[in-house]
C-alpha cells in the first residue's frame, strides 16, 4: 500500500463544499475503475498548520507504484467522461503539493533486516 497526499489552495472564489463535491464525483470514478483504493479528503482545523501545508489534504491510497501510474494514464485519457471529472476539480485549485508515502518498515526491509 502506498498513500499519495496532496496539499491543496482553492482559488480564492471557490466554494468549499463545490471543490469537495467535485473531487468525489473525481474519486469515486477512480475508485469504480479500479485506478485507487480508499481516498478521503481532509481539511485544516483552526489555521493550525506550517505554511507548507494546505488548506485541504487528499490522501489517495493505491497498492504500489504501478498501481499509481495506471491511474495517471487513466486521467491522460482521451475520454470525455475523464475530462470532464477532473477538470471539474482542477479548475478550482490554486496550488498543489503531492508526495508519495508508504508504510515504514516496509514488508521488503523487514525481512532484509531479519535477515542480518
Amino acid at each position: 500500500m502506498n498513500l499519495y497526499h496532496c496539499f491543496i489552495e482553492l482559488k480564492r472564489d471557490t466554494k468549499a463544499l463545490a471543490f469537495a463535491q467535485a473531487l468525489e464525483a473525481w474519486m469515486t470514478h477512480l475508485k469504480e475503475a479500479g485506478k485507487i483504493g480508499s481516498w478521503r479528503l481532509l481539511r485544516r482545523k483552526m489555521a493550525l498548520s506550517s505554511d507548507s501545508h494546505g488548506d485541504f489534504m487528499l490522501e489517495i491510497e493505491v497498492t504500489d507504484l504501478a498501481a499509481l501510474d495506471q491511474a495517471f494514464r487513466h486521467v491522460s485519457s482521451q475520454s470525455i467522461e475523464v475530462a470532464e471529472l477532473f477538470n471539474a476539480v482542477h479548475q478550482m485549485i490554486a496550488e498543489s503539493r503531492a508526495g508519495l508515502y508508504r508504510p515504514f518498515p516496509d514488508p521488503e526491509r523487514a525481512e532484509r533486516v531479519a535477515l542480518i
